[in-house]
């Protein structure tokens, strides 16, 4: 759904959106401005400053830090008077055979992709659950399917998927939507780094493109779309979907 699209009342509404510096959380705060909403854009990075005026408040701030989530949601409802939308955006790749991945890629794996969505879940829900709001969470098609090399950074966005589809049930009788994107390989910087440091970089993105019937990564503003349309009042009936934005990999 264009954000025009969308009803006249979403210009009273609120988000908080993680891993909003750059690549798909960036374009996700864009889509959201142009659709009425005023955002708390949260990241770790100074980049996310950028962002600041027009019913934008950035949060310079690490998901990891157990504080976070709550000051976010504060801040969105001291500022706006409400939250309507939590987008759990930020995470981290890891693309590693399991035999050379240590333990501690293995926990902080989880700590950066999987715990602050739980903790931004838990303090967000209060605020949602009197909006009857909701929440959209970035996945990926690693959670959905198996992807090599991919077995850490995989288990992280299943469980996201899990989670996303929990909280659907727990929620959907008190009026909170939860759903999911599950992007395949997308267009950013946080996937030309990746790339980058693969033996083979071009070799490694042809198998990419070969994997994708479109013969192509998705864009950013593509899965932002996604999350929007997912946020919006006219998908009051969509709760505990996984929307894969993934140019085909998936229905191979």
């Amino acid at each position: 759904m264009e954000p025009d699209a969308m009803e006249p009342h979403a210009m009273e509404l609120s988000a908080v959106v993680t891993g909003a510096a750059r690549g798909i959380g960036r374009d996700v705060v864009t889509r959201l401005r142009a659709a009425g909403y005023r955002v708390v854009a949260v990241d770790i990075s100074p980049d996310v400053t950028s962002l600041a005026g027009d019913g934008v408040l950035p949060m310079v701030a690490d998901v990891t830090s157990a504080a976070t989530p709550t000051e976010a949601v504060a801040l969105a409802v001291s500022s706006f008077g409400r939250l309507d939308l939590l987008v759990n955006n930020a995470a981290r790749f890891l693309r590693r055979p399991i035999l050379e991945t240590s333990d501690d890629d293995f926990d902080s794996l989880f700590a950066t992709n999987v715990r602050p969505v739980f903790r931004f879940a838990r303090a967000a829900l209060p605020a949602l659950v009197e909006s009857r709001g909701c929440i959209v969470n970035t996945a990926s098609i690693s959670g959905l399917i198996g992807v090599p090399n991919q077995s850490v950074y995989a288990m992280t966005k299943g469980a996201i998927v899990q989670l996303t589809r929990q909280l659907a049930i727990e929620y959907a009788a008190r009026g909170v939507r939860v759903n999911a994107v599950a992007p395949g390989a997308v267009d950013t910087e946080f996937m030309a780094e990746a790339r980058a440091a693969d033996p083979d970089p071009g070799a490694s993105l042809a198998v990419t493109l070969a994997n994708h019937p479109i013969g192509r990564m998705s864009t950013p503003d593509e899965v932002a779309r996604a999350i929007v349309f997912l946020a919006a009042p006219g998908s009051a009936g969509i709760t505990g979907t996984i929307l894969s934005v993934d140019g085909g990999y998936v229905a191979r």
